[in-house]
């Protein structure tokens, strides 16, 4: 009895420890889409950018990273998720060193844009890892309200982490830190991370399908992240969106004929799946304008160095620890997912608001502090239900294709929201200059705009979650038919 009791406890400390790694892999993925944020005018003096190939420092990673989460997903589906994990983190450590080492505004994005595909195999496998792990409903919810912390607070941690490695260090550390990090999640990896493999899955990849939905979304991420530039009702940005809505039609097409489809479309049947990966557009759109936006209200307007800015994030950060440490599992228990849903991205889009109303003088405590308090509780709260709405309607042998599927929508999201809100905060801000604003009152008139914008789309994100999501959570059993 007592080796049997003993036995049990090894498992579960091992689960435990399994998770921690994977969290810590999922944690450099995140951090990389907002640690470059603080650090843009570093790169941008150092390696002589201007403003609009300066903007592709980001856009690179984005783009592949939308563009390849789902054949990330069906890769890790058919040919073992910790094979498909380890492939990732071996990738992002290797192009983290070639993005450190870049000398030249060609090689940072080209390395950032390679770093974005092993970027999409890590988060498109590692939900599927967490599923493998934790079968049980009770265990999987709290081992989500741990992942849904690094996931939700990783974009923020990443803006504080690179405050902190810009003001002590310099820019190229942005990226080396993931080497010590890649490095001992691949030894950890080998030993706790189940090696399991889908029996039943067919060998066969529907390449087809992975090729127009690669391309199709590729294409519209490409003309979302340009259409500043090029402008949005532009023939270029057109034809894009054109080209990429045929290329989406064409995949659609295949997957209801296809034996074996990458994506079975009988997953967009279940109303929570269905619901969550909207949510997950409008409310990416939103944390995005909390990431980036915030940050560049502090530094453009308040004039914060990077790692005030950084510190600045710090109480969201830990109001969202505090969720991942227990409170998010109990909520969601208690309550099921849909309120906690509801009521976080309300906090979300109230915290957004308060944005939209901070002056050009503002102080932290009066005007940074009460949006940030929110917004972390908001986060915290409703991420996790929204990821296990998501996923655990579907089959374990689905589950690399849904957890691909919720991803590319955050990242889809992600990229629309931070293209159309910074256009609109543009175009604010140059209505109020041609007004003979002052140049501090118009940059703070633009992001007003685009905060209230981003308080829309939370909102709606709530609404959308109490009109259509169900109110228990799911269990996670039943099947999803191809």
């Amino acid at each position: 009895m007592n080796d049997a009791t003993a036995s049990a406890t090894a498992a579960e400390k091992h689960k435990w420890l399994a998770l921690t790694v994977l969290c810590l892999g999922v944690l450099v993925d995140v951090l990389d889409t907002t640690i470059v944020t603080v650090a843009l005018p570093s790169i941008k003096s150092d390696l002589r950018f201007d403003d609009t190939s300066l903007a592709w420092v980001i856009n690179a990673y984005m783009l592949t990273f939308g563009g390849f989460l789902l054949l990330g997903g069906r890769l890790g589906d058919l040919y073992g998720h910790r094979k498909w994990f380890l492939i990732g983190i071996a990738g992002f450590a290797l192009t983290s060193l070639a993005c450190g080492l870049a000398h030249s505004q060609e090689m940072l994005i080209v390395a950032r844009a390679a770093q974005g595909i092993a970027g999409a195999v890590i988060a498109a496998v590692a939900l599927s890892l967490i599923m493998d792990l934790f079968p049980e409903p009770v265990e999987r919810a709290k081992a989500m309200g741990v992942y849904s912390f690094v996931a939700s607070a990783g974009g923020s941690v990443g803006t504080m982490l690179g405050g902190v490695l810009v003001h002590t260090l310099n820019w190229h550390w942005i990226f080396f830190v993931n080497l010590p990090v890649g490095a001992a999640v691949i030894a950890f990896s080998l030993k706790l991370l189940p090696d399991t493999h889908n029996e039943k899955a067919d060998p066969r990849l529907d390449v087809t399908g992975a090729i127009t939905v690669t391309l199709g979304m590729l294409l519209a991420v490409y003309a979302v992240i340009n259409g500043n530039s090029a402008g949005w009702t532009s023939v270029h940005t057109l034809g894009l969106l054109g080209a990429a809505a045929v290329l989406i039609a064409i995949f659609l097409v295949i997957e209801s004929r296809v034996a074996h489809p990458l994506m079975p479309l009988g997953m967009f049947r279940l109303r929570n799946v269905s619901t969550a990966n909207a949510i997950g557009v409008l409310w990416a759109a939103a944390m995005f304008a909390w990431f980036f936006l915030s940050a560049l209200y502090m530094q453009q307007v308040l004039g914060y160095d990077p790692l005030q800015v950084g510190l600045a994030f710090l109480p969201a950060n830990l109001i969202m620890a505090a969720f991942s440490l227990g409170l998010s599992a109990k909520v969601v228990l208690r309550f099921g997912i849909r309120w906690p849903i509801v009521a976080g991205l309300g906090l979300a889009a109230l915290g957004l608001l308060l944005f939209a109303r901070a002056p050009a003088d503002g102080s932290f405590v009066v005007d940074v502090l009460p949006g940030m308090l929110l917004l972390g509780l908001g986060a915290g709260m409703a991420f996790n239900p929204v990821l296990l709405a998501a996923m655990s309607d579907v089959s374990p042998s689905d589950s690399g294709v849904a957890s691909g599927l919720v991803n590319t929508s955050f990242m889809m999201g992600g990229a629309l929201g931070l293209a159309v809100l910074a256009s609109l905060a543009g175009a604010q801000t140059g209505r109020l200059l041609a007004e003979n604003a002052d140049k501090l009152t118009a940059l703070n008139g633009g992001y007003h705009a685009a905060f209230f914008v981003g308080a829309i789309f939370a909102a709606l994100a709530a609404l959308l979650g109490a009109v259509f999501i169900r109110a228990s959570m799911p269990t996670g059993e039943q099947p999803v038919g191809h």
